[in-house]
């Protein structure tokens, strides 16, 4: 079936607000029915990813009958290109899961059941021989779908391009400025950073570009299924270049392979690669470190969007290992080229990757207390999964700012102090806010808590919001060494 004949068929569909639970399990239960699947004893949704897709597990009471994946996706672009790749990389011999059916939509389907262990899994708790063995097979698997996976692809009904082309490099380069360098509050000069996107995007489209990019190959996506790796969402692939792939797998941010093992894998890859294609590792090796540093802006735009502005946890862990994959690519296999404004950008990232170890030892409880402008900057982000903590706003107290004599002052220094310490005003705003902020931690300290976060605004982040986070930290050293005591004064360590 073309894409147009399917695009034709969704059309018939309208939706109905069918976001809750249950109503996912009734459709669900009406393909199963349709498709002649005998009733099943249970139905259980499975955790959810980074993505709108829900997945259920669907359990037969019968023995001779396996359980199956049931998924939904609300995208039915998206379901297209991944039911079309699923049909032909399937008819090509390539472990992908089987589809059984699906329903007129094009938003529920019913696929094979490859259990819940995937590459990452192994890579934290199985054995250093199965880790090589596993990874070894994955890149056999790579090149396969590189090379074998694009012949014949229908890639009209690729989503959301068919192809590895400058549009949607910047869409991920301006993914990361405005999810991850704008909310983190890094400076730069936005017209050079925007020429350095293009001569980035030309030096990505110079490699050979027709092969398969599956687009998110990494150890989350793989599976493994009866001592065997199964690749998993691959919706977003295109044809592209063979570079980014690798990087995914070997530069993925949670699974922090070693330096040693990933030249291993790169040297292996590179061996396999010139049996299917001869002659291609010079050119492969001219242009890899830029796909590092491409991929690693994507998956932090990513990150930033899905943990700093969704909120969702499991993003937001993974910000400190890239970070720390971002400190390693800068010391060892710098941007080479006129990247100025990227590599300052990259560099400022890194010198606040403390910021960013959200984890904290078990048995203290970490205040981060930080000042920030309103007018600037707005609310600072909470890293973690606690969702906020205190915000006070400093805006209504007598502003130095306004004195033409103490305005270029902070509120670290002296004159600052003195006015600020001489105003009933702030005497009494102070006095309150840690009679708030001391009931919180006396309850966290007892429930065994280990984060608060407390921030301090006002117009420019510069007088009484630094004097207040500095009157917090004096005021909370009558707990001693049970907590932990973290300050950002986000304007002045601009």
């Amino acid at each position: 079936m073309c894409a147009d004949q399917i695009k034709l068929n969704c059309s018939k569909f309208v939706p109905d607000q069918k976001n809750a639970l249950e109503s996912h399990i009734t459709e669900i239960r009406k393909l199963l029915t349709a498709k002649h699947f005998p009733n099943p004893v249970d139905i259980k949704e499975l955790p959810s990813s980074g993505s709108d897709r829900i997945y259920f597990r669907v359990i037969f009471n019968d023995e001779k009958s396996d359980s199956l994946i049931a998924a939904y996706n609300p995208d039915v672009s998206e379901n297209i290109a991944w039911y079309s790749f699923s049909l032909h990389f399937h008819k090509q011999g390539l472990n992908v899961p089987e589809i059984y059916a699906r329903d007129e939509s094009y938003r529920y389907f019913l696929l094979q059941d490859l259990g819940n262990e995937t590459l990452f899994d192994v890579l934290k708790n199985g054995t250093e021989q199965d880790v090589k063995k596993y990874y070894h097979e994955v890149i056999i698997n790579l090149i396969k779908f590189q090379v074998k996976g694009i012949r014949g692809l229908d890639l009209d009904v690729a989503y959301p391009v068919k192809e590895f082309d400058r549009q949607s490099i910047l869409w991920d380069l301006n993914y990361f400025k405005y999810y991850f360098i704008k909310p983190n509050n890094i400076g730069f000069n936005e017209r050079t950073l925007e020429d350095e996107f293009q001569a980035l995007a030309d030096r990505l489209l110079e490699p050979r570009q027709d092969f398969f990019l599956y687009r998110d190959f990494q150890a989350r996506n793989v599976m493994i299924h009866q001592n065997q790796t199964w690749f998993i969402d691959f919706q977003g692939g295109r044809k592209g270049p063979l570079q980014y792939d690798l990087v995914s797998l070997l530069y993925q941010a949670r699974a922090n392979l070693s330096e040693e093992f990933r030249d291993e894998l790169y040297q292996y890859y590179l061996t396999e690669l010139e049996k299917e294609v001869p002659g291609i590792s010079g050119e492969f090796n001219n242009y890899f470190n830029y796909f590092i540093y491409f991929r690693l802006m994507q998956v932090l735009g990513a990150y930033g969007f899905r943990g700093i502005i969704q909120r969702k946890g499991h993003f937001l862990e993974s910000i400190p290992s890239a970070i720390n994959n971002l400190n390693f690519l800068l010391e060892h296999k710098p941007l080479l080229g006129n990247f100025e404004t990227l590599n300052t950008v990259f560099t400022k990232l890194v010198s606040g990757k403390d910021l960013y170890q959200t984890s904290t030892s078990s048995d203290k409880l970490t205040i981060v207390i930080s000042s920030f402008s309103y007018k600037k900057t707005g609310y600072p982000v909470d890293r973690t999964e606690n969702g906020g903590g205190f915000v006070f706003d400093c805006r209504a107290l007598p502003n130095p700012g306004r004195i033409q004599e103490l305005k270029d002052y902070t509120g670290l220094e002296k004159p600052i102090i003195d006015y600020l310490s001489g105003k009933s005003q702030m005497t009494q705003f102070l006095s309150d806010a840690f009679h708030l902020i001391d009931q919180s931690i006396e309850n966290y300290l007892e429930r065994g808590f280990n984060y608060l976060s407390v921030n301090f605004g006002c117009t420019g982040g510069k007088h009484r919001s630094v004097f207040s986070t500095e009157q917090l930290k004096k005021h909370l050293s009558k707990y001693g060494n049970r907590i932990n005591i973290k300050i950002k004064h986000i304007q002045l360590d601009d």
